[in-house]
C-alpha cells in the first residue's frame, strides 16, 4: 500500500493526491497535522534521502522560524527535533511506496515506480 504523507492544505499535496486517485493507485493518506510526524518513519525517510533534502527552508514555515532555531538545523538530530515540532517544514509530499521513498510530486518518476493500478 502506498502511503502519502503531507498536509491536506497544500497545494502540491492535493496534485499529488488526485494524481494518484486518477491512475485509480490505492493510498492513505497520512496528515502531519492531525496525526504528526512518525518518528520511525522519519528516521528512515532521513537515511533513505537525507536529512537537508526533507527541511524546506523556502516555505513560510522556515521564514517564521527564530533565526537562532533555524542555525541549530546542522545535522539529522537537530533536524528530526525541529520537524518533529514544526510538521509545515517538511518538504511535501513525502510518498512510501512500499520499496521506496520520495519526496516531491514528480508524475514522470511516479509513473516509472508504479506504471499501472494497483
Amino acid at each position: 500500500m502506498i502511503t502519502l504523507y503531507g498536509i491536506p492544505n497544500c497545494d502540491t499535496v492535493r496534485r499529488a493526491r488526485a494524481w494518484l486517485s486518477e491512475q485509480g493507485l490505492a493510498y492513505r493518506f497520512h496528515d502531519f497535522k492531525k496525526d504528526g510526524v512518525p518518528a520511525p518513519q522519519l528516521g528512515a525517510w532521513m537515511q533513505a534521502l537525507g536529512w537537508e533534502k526533507l527541511v524546506n527552508r523556502q516555505g513560510t514555515t522556515w521564514r517564521r522560524l527564530d533565526p537562532a532555531e533555524q542555525a541549530r538545523v546542522a545535522d539529522a538530530a537537530s533536524a528530526a527535533r525541529v520537524l518533529q515540532a514544526h510538521p509545515s517544514l517538511i518538504r511535501r509530499p513525502v510518498v512510501d511506496w512500499g520499496t521506496t521513498i520520495t519526496i516531491g510530486f514528480d508524475p514522470a518518476a511516479w509513473i516509472a515506480l508504479h506504471p499501472g493500478p494497483g
